[in-house]
């Protein structure tokens, strides 16, 4: 038993598993969020303008519904890659009378297809954790994180869904580029009708300290959220610089 799940887990980073996994599912999936939960972050990072044109990359789609939800709001340059081919495919073939919906088969950790400094925004729900959680954990979310801050524009924004708390998650994106990060917060569940108000507004940054502890002491020990990391690229921040976070 533990040998099965070790295989399944370090085949997280493997073509394979994903093109088994998707030609054995029916239907849309969405990870962690959608659309509709996540649009008004999207919209105050990526406004739409009439005037002004938004490149924007999806990693690790998967056939969640999300870049389509982005093209209905409005954004009509959405591109999105996946490292399996059945599934890109099975995209293709969905959306082919929506040609501004674009499907690439790709490899989140080589993206050399595409030309640095080309996408203003790059959205990420649950594709690092998928990487964290398979072998080679460190390496693989070092490739994939030097890859999006390469083909971001200078201030381009990488938008990052995840299960990991800031403990566990900062320490890894300074590591790793020239960020300048906000965090904001939303409930797992936020998709369900629920009469409580939320525990912290979407659209406002959580307070956010050098080591990520401030988030905890305001939201309690494990709170039932994901957490989004808005990191926003900084060629100002020179390499071997202090990375910086956005204490709100």
């Amino acid at each position: 038993m533990t040998m099965g799940t070790t295989t399944t887990t370090q085949a997280y980073g493997e073509s394979w598993y994903w093109d088994n996994r998707y030609a054995n599912e029916s239907g849309p999936f969405d990870w962690y969020q959608k659309y509709q939960s996540l649009a008004p972050l999207i919209n105050l990072y990526v406004p739409r303008h009439p005037n002004r044109h938004h490149r924007i990359l999806v990693v690790g789609c998967g056939n969640s519904a999300f870049s389509e939800g982005m093209a209905d709001d409005g954004y009509d340059d959405v591109v999105s890659i996946d490292i399996s081919s059945v599934v890109i495919q099975a995209m293709q073939d969905k959306y082919s009378d929506r040609p501004h919906l674009k499907y690439l088969q790709m490899d989140v950790r080589d993206m050399s297809a595409f030309q640095t400094d080309s996408f203003d925004a790059v959205v990420d729900k649950g594709t690092l954790d998928s990487l964290l959680c398979g072998s080679n954990s460190r390496q693989n979310a070092a490739e994939m994180l030097d890859e999006v801050w390469r083909v971001l524009k200078d201030k381009g924004v990488y938008i990052l869904i995840t299960y990991g708390a800031p403990l566990y998650r900062l320490h890894l994106l300074r590591e790793s580029c020239s960020w300048t990060i906000k965090l904001h917060v939303i409930e797992k569940l936020a998709c369900e009708d629920k009469s409580e108000p939320p525990i912290w507004e979407l659209t406002n940054p959580v307070p956010l300290n050098d080591d990520g502890s401030s988030a905890e002491e305001l939201l309690g020990n494990n709170p039932d959220v994901h957490y989004i990391y808005v990191c926003a690229k900084d060629n100002s921040l020179k390499p071997g610089l202090k990375r910086e976070t956005s204490v709100d």
